[in-house]
């Protein structure tokens, strides 16, 4: 069953990257339309896969590979969302390229079934950690974007001159990004530390910590010390990183590695 979505989300992201906005009517509709395409056969991949559709075995599946495939499904809808308003020059085909990424991965990894949940919050906790993962990934592809243009900016001021969306609105959505993801991710760790009977301070749960440590210093500098560029980026990457090791790199060492499953 799972094949069907994804195999339709993997044809579009594909006509995403190797469709040339230049070379097509409509000023480029055409291939922001087949990532749309894409976005929304991925939507459907990602819910036959969580929910275990077609499957003889009943029960919410999760993983690694589900939760990455989510998060980059929550940054190209960002990314829909955003071009509609402002120009993202370079950002459609790579997006396209880690959408197929991640729907063939989830494909390959579909995660194991999970027929209770530890708790009634538990459902809750994992929504919120994806959409805070979801965030946390935007405000990376904004830093992307914001690191690049002051790049072209210091080697080619024409460049930068044609290279879409203003930096300083860029920087502020990058950050406004990071809060909104701060704040999800400090609900996650409180819901997670309020049905977990006892608390664990396993990989995941340390990892976590570190990163909302990360972040919440990374927005007490931008606030109280006024850090900016590329020390604020740095703070942001590291942030992210530990965020991606804690349940993506975690879950991947359990299941693929050691093949062995966690609570």
């Amino acid at each position: 069953m799972l094949w069907v979505p994804s195999a339709a989300a993997l044809l579009a992201y594909a006509a995403a990257v190797l469709l040339n906005e230049r070379e097509t009517a409509g000023g480029g509709a055409a291939p922001r339309r087949a990532l749309i395409a894409g976005w929304v056969a991925h939507a459907l991949a990602i819910v036959v896969d969580m929910a275990g559709i077609g499957s003889a075995v009943s029960g919410a599946r999760f993983g690694f590979a589900p939760a990455l495939s989510a998060t980059l499904w929550l940054v190209i809808a960002v990314y829909a969302v955003e071009s509609r308003w402002v120009p993202l020059p370079g950002v459609r085909r790579w997006l396209g390229l880690l959408g197929a990424a991640a729907v063939v991965l989830a494909a390959i990894f579909p995660g194991e079934f999970r027929p209770q949940a530890v708790s009634a919050w538990a459902p809750l906790h994992w929504a919120l950690g994806i959409a805070s993962y979801g965030l946390f990934g935007a405000a990376v592809l904004h830093a992307v974007m914001l690191d690049t243009a002051e790049r072209r900016m210091r080697s080619n001021l024409r460049a930068a001159a044609n290279a879409g969306m203003p930096l300083l609105q860029l920087e502020r959505l990058t950050f406004q990004f990071v809060t909104a993801g701060f704040a999800l991710l400090s609900a996650t760790l409180l819901l997670g530390w309020w049905f977990s009977n006892p608390w664990r301070w396993d990989h995941k749960a340390t990892l976590s910590v570190l990163g909302w440590l990360v972040f919440a210093g990374l927005l007490v500098g931008r606030q109280v010390l006024g850090w900016r560029g590329r020390h604020a980026i740095r703070w942001l990457y590291a942030g992210a990183l530990l965020l991606l090791l804690a349940y993506v790199g975690s879950r991947f060492v359990f299941e693929v590695v050691l093949h062995r499953t966690t609570a």
